[in-house]
C-alpha cells in the first residue's frame, strides 16, 4: 500500500494528507478531510434563482397590463383586512427584527462566530446590491423595467423597486442555513410574508417587486455559500473502514487518493486504497451527499443535446447514483466479463455512502501505450463483447478505465455509465467508443483492422454511422479536437471494407448549437425587419411601385438563377442538363428559407451533383471551388465599385459610420485570433481541409479554359443580375442613385446576409440594404420600399416556385 506524502507531490494517483501515527489495534489512516467545501447544489440553485429572475422580469415585461389588474385585486382584496393589518403592522415589524437577531444568538450558543460573521457579511452585500440595482431601474434606459416591476399609476408614487432589508434578510438566512429546521424557516417566512403583505396594501411594493426581492437575496446569499463554502460534515477515514469492517473482514489502513484509477472519477466522490487484516486490498469510492448534485448542469446539457439512449443521464439524487453502480456492477459480473468484484456497499452516517472494490494490480492502457500487443488487444475486444452478449453496456471505455494486469489479461474498471437490458444502439455506441479510444492509442489502421476481425464488417455496418464525436466520451472528444484526422481515417478504413463502400447517416442530436444560433438570430432579425415593415406596408409598395420597373426587376431575379446555373456548370467536369440545373437552383431558393443563406443552396447543389453519379467528395470540392470564386469576385467587385462610388463628383457615396465599426471590429478578431497559437491551430484545422478539396479541383478547371470562362461568367452575371435588380427597384418609386452606389450597397448587405445565420439573411439584408440606400442620398420610405420590393422579387416570390422545382427533382430521384 502506498504511504502518505504530501498533497503537492507526485503523480496522479498520488497519496494525500498526513499519516497519522497509529495506536495498539488503531487503523493507520493517511488522510486529509476539507474543513469547508463547495456543494454543486448551491452553484445549481444560485444559476436557477438568477433564471428565474430573468424570467419575471420577462414575463412582468410582456405581460405588465395583466399583472397590474392582478396587482389591483390584491391590493383591494387586501385593504379589506386594513383593521387586522394595523395591528399587525407594528407586530411584524418586531418580528422581522428579531428573528435575525435570534438567530444571531442561536449561532453565538452554538460557537458558529465565523458562520455569522459571514451571514452578517452576505446580507449587507446583499442590501446594498438591492439599493445599488434601484437606483439603476431609476435611469431612464430601464424605465420599461421599472414601470413593469413596480406597476406605476398616475395617484401612486412607487419608488423603490426591491426592499434591501428583506433582500439582506434573505440572504443572512441563507449563509446560516435553515433546512432541516422547520421552526425557525417557518417563522422567518412568515414574519418576512406578513411583512411584504403590510408593505403591499401601503402601495409600498408590488407581488413582482417582493418576488424579485426575495430572488436577488437568495441568489447572493447560495452564491456566497458556493464561493466561500460549507462547514464539512464528510465522514473520516477511520469511519469509513469501521463501516467497512465485518466478521470477515477488517481494515488495517485507509489511505487518501487524489486520483483513483481504479474507480469511477466522479465529480464529487472520494477514492482511498485500504488494506484488510487478510492481505487483501480494496478501491475505495465515498459518495458525499454534499456533491450529489456534481457535473448536473454538464448531463442536462447532454440530456437536451442528444437522442434518446445516446445520452447517459446519471440521476441527481446520491441514492440513485449509488443503486445504478452497484447495479450495473453486479450486471457485468454476472455476465462473465473481467471486472472487479464489488465487496461492499455501506453507508456511513447520513451523509455518505461507500462502495468497496477488489483492487487489481496493472497499468491501464493510457499508462501502457505504447507497447500494447495484439493479444491484449484481443483481450479488450472479448471483455466487452461478453458484456454485449448480456445486453450490458460500458459506455465509458477510456483508456484509464482499461487496466492491463499482465500476461495480456485486461480488466474493464467502473462500468458505472453503461445499461442494463442494452437496445442494439446502446450497444453499437459501446463499440463506437472503444473502436474511436483504441484508434487515438494504436492508430486507426490497427483499430480496424482488430474491429473487422472481433466483429466483422457486416456488424460495423451499424457502428460507422455513430463514429462522431458527439457520442463519444468527454475525455475521447477532448483528445479527438486535438487529433482531428483519427476519426475520418478510421471511418475511411472501416468504409473500405463496409460492402458498397456507403452507411446511412444517422442524426444523434435533438438539436445543434448552431440550430439553437440560428433560431436566436431568426428572432433578431424578425425584429429587424417588423422595424422595417412599420416604416412601409406591402399594400403601399404595390400600389405605389412603376409595374414597368417592376417588370424589369422580376426578369433580372430570374437571370440570378441562370447565373447560378452556369457558374456551378462551369467547375464540374461533367456535362450538366442546363435546364435540370436551373431548377436545382430554384429548388435552392426554399431550402434557404429554413437555413441560413449560405448553407442552403450549396447543400441542395452537393446533392445535385451526386445524383449526377459524381462521387461525394468531388461534388463537395465542385461546389466549394464555385463559392471561392463566387467569393473573390465578390469582393474584386466590391473594390472596383467603392473605387468608382467614391470618385463620383455628384452624390458620392459614403458608407453609414457603423460598417467602420463593424469592419475595424472584425479585423481586431482576425487579428486577435492570428496572434494566438491556439486561434492559428484551430484556423489552420478549418482550413487546410477545404483548401485540400478546393485546389487540386481550381487546378483542374484552370486547365479547361471553356469551363473557368463559364464558371467565372456565370458568377459576375449573378452579381450583375441582383444589382441591376436593385436599381429597377429603386427606379420603380423614382429614386435616383447611381449605379455604383447601388452596387455597394447590394454586395454589403449580401455580404453580410451571408454572415448572420439567419434564414436567408432576413432582417439582417432588409436592414443593411435599406441604410445603405439611405446612405447613398434616397429617402428612408423610398429606400425600406425599394428593399422590400426587391426582397419580394428575389426571396419570397421564389420560394413557392423553389418548393415546386425541389418536389420535381425528387420525383425525378435528381436530388
Amino acid at each position: 500500500m502506498p504511504r502518505g506524502r504530501d498533497f503537492a507531490a507526485g503523480p496522479p494517483g498520488e497519496t494525500i494528507g498526513a499519516v497519522i501515527p497509529p495506536q495498539p489495534g488503531a487503523i493507520q489512516v493517511t488522510d486529509r478531510l476539507e474543513r469547508r467545501i463547495r456543494k454543486p447544489v448551491d452553484l445549481l440553485r444560485c444559476a436557477t434563482s438568477g433564471l428565474e429572475i430573468i424570467v419575471l422580469v420577462v414575463a412582468g415585461v410582456a405581460a405588465s397590463a395583466t399583472t397590474n389588474g392582478v396587482e389591483t385585486d390584491i391590493v383591494g382584496a387586501s385593504a379589506r383586512l386594513h383593521t387586522l393589518l394595523a395591528v399587525a403592522r407594528p407586530l411584524v415589524l418586531f418580528a422581522i427584527l428579531i428573528v435575525p437577531v435570534a438567530l444571531a444568538v442561536r449561532q453565538l450558543i452554538r460557537r458558529q462566530v465565523r458562520r455569522l460573521t459571514e451571514a452578517v457579511a452576505t446580507g449587507i452585500l446583499a442590501a446594498v446590491v438591492a439599493a445599488v440595482l434601484n437606483v439603476a431601474l431609476e435611469r431612464a434606459v430601464a424605465a420599461r423595467v421599472y414601470d413593469a416591476i413596480v406597476m406605476s399609476r398616475p395617484a401612486v408614487g412607487h419608488t423603490a423597486v426591491l426592499d434591501p432589508y428583506v433582500a439582506g434578510v434573505v440572504a443572512y438566512a441563507t449563509i446560516i442555513g435553515l433546512s432541516g429546521r422547520p421552526g425557525w424557516r417557518n417563522a422567518l417566512w412568515l414574519a418576512v410574508g406578513v411583512y411584504s403583505l403590510v408593505h403591499l396594501v401601503d402601495l409600498d411594493t408590488t407581488v413582482l417587486s417582493f418576488l424579485l426581492t426575495l430572488l436577488v437575496g437568495r441568489t447572493i446569499g447560495l452564491g456566497v455559500r458556493y464561493a466561500a463554502g460549507s462547514p464539512s460534515l464528510r465522514p473520516s477515514a477511520v469511519d469509513i473502514a469501521t463501516a467497512l469492517n465485518s466478521a470477515d473482514r477488517q481494515v488495517t489502513e485507509m489511505t487518501r487518493l487524489r486520483w483513483a484509477p481504479r474507480t469511477a472519477d466522479r465529480a464529487g466522490s472520494r477514492h482511498y486504497a485500504a488494506a484488510t487484516s487478510t492481505g487483501t486490498c480494496l478501491d475505495v469510492t465515498v459518495y458525499d451527499k454534499d456533491q450529489q448534485a456534481a457535473g448536473a448542469v454538464y448531463r442536462l446539457y447532454r440530456y437536451v443535446l442528444l437522442r434518446g439512449q445516446v445520452s447517459r443521464g446519471a440521476p441527481l439524487s446520491a441514492d440513485r447514483t449509488i443503486e445504478r453502480r452497484a447495479l450495473l456492477s453486479y450486471a457485468a459480473e454476472d455476465a462473465g466479463a473481467p471486472t472487479p468484484g464489488l465487496r461492499a456497499v455501506v453507508r456511513v452516517g447520513p451523509e455518505a455512502t461507500v462502495l468497496a472494490f477488489d483492487h487489481h494490480e496493472g497499468t491501464t492502457l493510457a499508462e501502457r501505450n505504447p507497447g500494447v500487443t495484439d493479444a491484449e488487444l484481443r483481450n479488450i475486444w472479448d471483455a466487452v463483447q461478453a458484456l454485449h452478449e448480456h445486453r450490458v453496456t460500458h459506455r465509458s471505455l477510456t483508456a484509464d478505465r482499461i487496466l492491463l494486469t499482465g500476461k495480456d489479461q485486461v480488466m474493464l474498471l467502473d462500468p458505472g455509465d453503461g445499461d442494463v437490458a442494452a437496445s442494439d444502439l446502446q450497444v453499437r455506441l459501446d463499440v463506437a467508443q472503444l473502436l474511436a479510444e483504441l484508434a487515438l492509442y494504436v492508430g486507426p489502421e490497427r483499430s480496424a483492422d482488430l474491429a473487422l476481425e472481433k466483429a466483422g464488417a457486416g456488424e460495423l455496418v451499424g457502428v460507422v454511422p455513430l463514429l462522431q464525436r458527439v457520442a463519444l466520451a468527454r475525455s475521447t472528444r477532448a483528445e479527438l479536437r486535438r487529433r482531428r484526422k483519427v476519426l475520418p481515417e478510421l471511418r475511411q478504413r472501416l468504409l473500405a471494407a463496409v460492402p458498397g463502400g456507403e452507411v446511412t447517416p444517422v442524426q444523434l442530436e435533438r438539436i445543434r448549437f448552431r440550430s439553437v444560433i440560428t433560431m436566436v438570430a431568426t428572432v433578431a432579425a424578425g425584429y429587424l425587419l417588423a422595424g422595417e415593415l412599420a416604416r412601409v406596408s406591402l399594400g403601399h409598395v404595390l400600389h405605389q411601385a412603376d409595374w414597368r420597373w417592376g417588370l424589369v426587376a422580376l426578369a433580372l431575379s430570374a437571370v440570378t438563377y441562370v447565373g447560378a446555373a452556369l457558374e456551378l456548370s462551369g467547375f464540374v467536369a461533367v456535362p450538366l442538363s442546363f435546364t435540370r440545373t436551373i431548377i436545382a437552383q430554384l429548388a435552392g431558393s426554399f431550402v434557404t428559407l429554413v437555413t441560413p443563406a449560405a448553407f442552403g443552396g450549396a447543400a441542395v447543389n452537393i446533392r445535385y451533383l451526386q445524383r449526377r453519379k459524381i462521387p461525394a467528395p468531388v461534388a463537395a470540392a465542385s461546389v466549394g471551388v464555385s463559392q471561392v470564386v463566387a467569393f473573390v469576385l465578390h469582393i474584386l467587385l466590391l473594390v472596383v465599385f467603392i473605387a468608382i462610388a467614391g470618385a463620383a463628383d455628384k452624390h458620392p457615396f459614403r458608407p453609414p459610420t457603423w460598417i467602420y465599426f463593424v469592419l475595424a471590429g472584425l479585423v481586431v478578431v482576425a487579428l486577435a485570433v492570428l496572434a494566438v497559437p491556439a486561434g492559428r491551430r484551430l484556423l489552420r484545422a478549418r482550413v487546410a481541409p477545404t483548401l485540400g478539396q478546393v485546389l487540386p479541383r481550381l487546378l483542374e478547371v484552370a486547365q479547361q479554359p471553356i469551363k473557368l470562362i463559364q464558371g467565372i461568367g456565370g458568377g459576375l452575371l449573378l452579381s450583375v443580375a441582383y444589382i441591376l435588380c436593385l436599381s429597377a427597384c429603386v427606379q420603380a418609386f423614382g429614386g435616383s442613385v447611381a449605379i455604383a452606389g447601388i452596387a455597394v450597397v447590394y454586395l454589403t448587405g449580401s455580404a453580410l446576409g451571408s454572415i448572420v445565420p439567419t434564414p436567408g439573411g432576413v432582417g439582417a439584408v432588409e436592414a443593411a440594404l435599406t441604410a445603405g440606400l439611405v446612405a447613398a442620398g434616397l429617402h428612408g420610405t423610398e429606400a425600406a420600399s425599394a428593399v422590400l420590393l426587391f426582397r419580394l422579387l428575389t426571396f419570397w416570390l421564389p420560394v413557392p416556385i423553389g418548393w415546386v422545382a425541389l418536389n420535381y427533382l425528387e420525383r425525378k430521384d435528381a436530388i
